[in-house]
C-alpha cells in the first residue's frame, strides 16, 4: 500500500518514512503545500498522512479541496494544534483521524491500519472474503484454511481488490497500485497478473466490469 505523507519536519518526516517503509508501505514524502497534488485523484494513493503547519500553505486548506473534489482516500492528520476546536475543525473538514504532536510512531501506525481497515470494511488485521483470508501487514493470504503462493505482485494485486471492499476498482487504480512510484503497468501486464491470481484463487472470486475494472467476490 501507499502512503503520500506531507510533512516539513526534516527529522520526523524521514523517520516516519522509515518506519513506514518496515511496516510494509511504499511512501512519497512531500514538505510543501505547493508540491501537493491539487486534486487527490492519484489512483495509486492508499491514505494520506497531512501536517497542517506547512511553511508555504496550509494543510486543512488542502484538505478541505481534496473532500470539495469528492477525493476518498483516507486522510489522517498529523500536527502540533491540540485545541480542541482545531481537532473539531479537521474531523469536520474531512480527516479520518486526528493525532497530535509528539506522538508515538507505532501510535500512527496503528490508526493508519485501522483507518485502513475501516476504508476496505474490515475489523481486524485478518482482512475475510469468505473463504479467503487476507493479512496486509504479513503479506499472506489463506484460501480454506491454507496458505496461498502468491508472488509479490499477485498479493499486491489481491489487496488492491481487498481495499475496494466488493466494489469495483478501476483498471487504472490497479495498475497504479502495482507501479505506486512509477508509470502505471499497462493494461496487458494487468490482464496478466488478474489471470494468474485467478487461477491461484479461483475464477469466481475475481469479477469483471468489462472495460472497467474488477472486484472481489466473497464466496
Amino acid at each position: 500500500m501507499h502512503i503520500l505523507l506531507i510533512e516539513d519536519d526534516l527529522d520526523l518526516g524521514a523517520s516516519l518514512v522509515r518506519a513506514l517503509q518496515q511496516d510494509g508501505f511504499t511512501v512519497q514524502w512531500l514538505r510543501r503545500a505547493h508540491d501537493a497534488p491539487l486534486q487527490l485523484d492519484d489512483p495509486g494513493c492508499s491514505a494520506v498522512l497531512l501536517d497542517l503547519g506547512l511553511p508555504d500553505g496550509s494543510g486543512m486548506e488542502l484538505l478541505r479541496r481534496w473532500r470539495r473534489a469528492q477525493a476518498a482516500a483516507p486522510v489522517l492528520v498529523i500536527t502540533a494544534r491540540s485545541a480542541l476546536q482545531d481537532r473539531l475543525g479537521g474531523l469536520d473538514a474531512g480527516a479520518d483521524d486526528y493525532l497530535v504532536k509528539p506522538f508515538d510512531i507505532p501510535e500512527l501506525l496503528a490508526r493508519l491500519r485501522a483507518v485502513l481497515r475501516r476504508t476496505a470494511a474490515q475489523s481486524g488485521e485478518q482482512w475475510q472474503f469468505g473463504a479467503l483470508s487476507v493479512w496486509p501487514r504479513k503479506c499472506q493470504a489463506q484460501l480454506g484454511g491454507q496458505p496461498l503462493e502468491l508472488t509479490p505482485r499477485e498479493f499486491q494485486l489481491l489487496l488492491a481488490l481487498a481495499q475496494g471492499g466488493g466494489d469495483v476498482v478501476p483498471k487504472r487504480t490497479l495498475a497504479q497500485r502495482l507501479e505506486p512510484l512509477g508509470d502505471p503497468m499497462d493494461t496487458a501486464a494487468l490482464q496478466v497478473h488478474i489471470s494468474n491470481l485467478r487461477r491461484k484463487i479461483g475464477v469466481e472470486r475475481v469479477g469483471t466490469l468489462r472495460g472497467v475494472g474488477y472486484w472481489l467476490e466473497s464466496v
